[in-house]
């Protein structure tokens, strides 16, 4: 009966964003395009979404933590630039895997198709207990520490006030996106704009105090650096969090005018233009503070305003505040299509994947996003969150950039309109491994360990509850999930042919 009313819905909002958003990332892509051709209109929608989904609360948080770790400003630059070549290559590679591949659900179908089930499981069981949450809780966390800063000049805020700030952004969020698809959206439409503004403040300012002659803290730019392997592979996983979105390129495809020519254009310039954009912001924080002065900065930005836009410095937090919690918004705004796939495949519980019949969205998925992320927050930092969300996230992504090399031999049949050479993937497969080894062979710590074997603990629930299908927990789950479904007035999706 349920689903009777849910297809009656879907019928009477055909084409709508609401019923569409249950079942892929393109409404995302759509109205991320309609922002930025508002934005950015003499650029292609392809290079405007690029730009629009990656910038976010990253180039706020991470510089100060790149820096910590390189020790100078010129291995820091460098290291941003790095990023952003790594993420183009990357990004090439997920283009000719979304191409290749046409299903929805990220990494998950292409790990399934190169190396079966269990990989993709552990995927899909990392991604909504550790790496997804994880995103969530640190965006919100540099929300509440841009936020409380104006509030407590020449100190740090309180660790309980930003905690709660950061947990109170997390129901907002939650909320707002559970009960309404398109409220979600247009509160993306002003959060991305702010976004815009203050990326663009910064920008001008630094480009008008280097014509000012404020260069003196770029000479001897490699004195006192500390390179080393480690601290490079660190240095490396704060800045590809401020990339962070670099993978979901491929969801714009059916978007784009000759996809397949203008995919890979829209990346080799979209992601290098958002490189630029971040070396500059770096550069500008360089010109009004020293490396020593940023290092003891709680908000870098915060501080770059006070120094630069007084008396109106107050525009520099609230701006940061509006890009980090759009940041947070999108994030949850695509919650569920991970956990929707996965269930599909009986690999998660299924009422996470279920959606609501009266406002059409998969709200089991994000209020469960909402609350795995308020734990992170309660006994985590910014930089140890980023640095083991960076150390999960990239033992997929190599492996998901292997399945790409691996299937150049074992799914030879399969249509490939975007080929790239076969060095790209080898290069950048290479690097994954070495972000991940760095780290652990360097300075190991007992928290990498744990994250490992929290990640291989998801077979023994693959090999109980999807291998060998234990009928008990179903008896369990069932009455639970009837509970649910009654409580949050949820269904499951239709199934769709992808």
């Amino acid at each position: 009966m349920g689903e009777e009313s849910l297809r009656k819905r879907k019928g009477e909002d055909s084409g709508k964003e609401d019923g569409q958003s249950i079942q892929s990332h393109e409404p995302q892509a759509t109205n991320l395009q309609k922002q930025a051709k508002l934005l950015l209109f003499p650029l292609s929608p392809g290079i405007c979404m690029i730009v629009g989904t990656i910038i976010g609360s990253g180039i706020f948080v991470s510089p100060k933590s790149v820096l910590a770790n390189v020790g100078a400003v010129g291995p820091c630059l460098t290291i941003w630039a790095a990023c952003g070549i790594l993420a183009t290559l990357g990004a090439l590679c997920f283009a000719e895997l979304g191409t290749m591949i046409t299903k929805s659900g990220g990494e998950y179908p292409y790990l399934m198709e190169a190396f079966g089930p269990i990989p993709a499981f552990l995927f899909s069981w990392t991604s909504l207990l550790v790496t997804k949450p994880s995103s969530f809780a640190i965006i919100c966390l540099s929300f509440a520490e841009y936020a409380s800063a104006p509030f407590y000049p020449g100190c740090d805020p309180p660790q309980v006030v930003i905690k709660c700030l950061a947990a109170a952004a997390i129901v907002i969020i939650t909320t707002v996106n559970s009960l309404s698809v398109k409220l979600g959206s247009y509160l993306q439409n002003f959060l991305t704009a702010a976004k815009m503004i203050i990326v663009t403040i910064i920008i001008v300012s630094g480009i008008v105090l280097l014509a000012q002659g404020k260069t003196e803290n770029f000479k001897d730019s490699f004195k006192d650096s500390k390179i080393s392997v480690s601290s490079i592979s660190l240095a490396f996983y704060n800045g590809l969090w401020a990339y962070d979105g670099w993978n979901q390129l491929n969801y714009i495809t059916e978007e784009l005018k000759n996809p397949y020519r203008n995919l890979p254009l829209s990346i080799i310039i979209g992601i290098p233009l958002v490189t630029v954009c971040y070396v500059l912001i770096n550069i500008s924080y360089f010109t009004v503070m020293t490396s020593t002065e940023l290092l003891q900065s709680q908000a870098v930005a915060v501080t770059f305003g006070d120094r630069v836009l007084y008396p109106a410095s107050w525009i520099v937090p609230l701006f940061v505040a509006f890009s980090t919690i759009g940041s947070a918004n999108g994030t949850c705004f695509t919650a569920g299509r991970l956990v929707y796939v996965a269930g599909r495949e009986g690999h998660m519980l299924k009422v996470l994947s279920y959606i609501s019949v009266k406002r059409l969205t998969p709200a089991p998925a994000i209020i469960f996003y909402g609350a795995i992320a308020i734990i992170y927050i309660i006994p985590g930092d910014i930089d140890t969150l980023i640095n083991y969300f960076s150390f999960a996230v990239w033992i997929f992504y190599g492996l998901t950039i292997l399945a790409l090399i691996v299937m150049r031999f074992t799914r030879k049949e399969l249509g490939r309109p975007i080929r790239i050479p076969i060095i790209i993937p080898v290069i950048v497969t290479l690097v994954s491994i070495l972000l991940v080894l760095a780290p652990i062979i360097s300075a190991p710590e007992l928290a990498y360990l744990y994250c490992v074997l929290f990640m291989l603990s998801g077979l023994v629930f693959y090999v109980l509850f999807v291998h060998f299908k234990f009928n008990w927990p179903q008896k369990i789950s069932k009455p639970i999930t009837m509970h649910l479904q009654m409580l949050l007035e949820v269904v499951p999706a239709e199934e769709v042919t992808e």
